[in-house]
């Protein structure tokens, strides 16, 4: 069973910025895909930076150029590296992995932000922005 354990998270002023950290366990090989989401009360699920096993990433248009998504293999540890942080940013924070090569709802490929490419999550890490 895999397990994703996240942290860094906390309160940090607008234009400030933190790095989140998720640790991962329970399977020997890499994840073909590994994100982070976050969630506001009230609203969906909201993937922001996601990375493949080959390095490749994707970014939400409202983080691209603030956020970075790294991965150490070695560690079995995915980060996100958040900078000139807003208080729209003001969520919880879930980090998520899957293994699978390509996941499909109906005929559509889900793509590598959408909350259903995934099926281990972490309990989450919130972070706040104040103004």
């Amino acid at each position: 069973q895999v397990q994703l354990v996240e942290s860094g998270g906390g309160s940090v002023q607008s234009g400030g910025s933190l790095r989140l950290s998720c640790a991962a366990s329970g399977y020997t090989y890499s994840s073909y895909y590994m994100g982070w989401f976050r969630q506001v009360p009230g609203k969906g699920r909201e993937g922001v930076a996601a990375i493949r096993r080959d390095g490749t990433t994707n970014y939400s248009d409202s983080v691209k150029g603030r956020f970075t998504i790294a991965q150490d293999n070695a560690k079995k540890t995915l980060y996100l590296q958040m900078n000139s942080l807003k208080p729209e940013d003001t969520a919880m924070y879930y980090c998520a992995a899957d293994y699978r090569f390509r996941v499909k709802v109906g005929m559509t490929t889900v793509k590598a932000l959408g909350a259903r490419r995934y099926n281990y999550w972490g309990q989450g890490t919130q972070v706040t922005v104040s103004s």
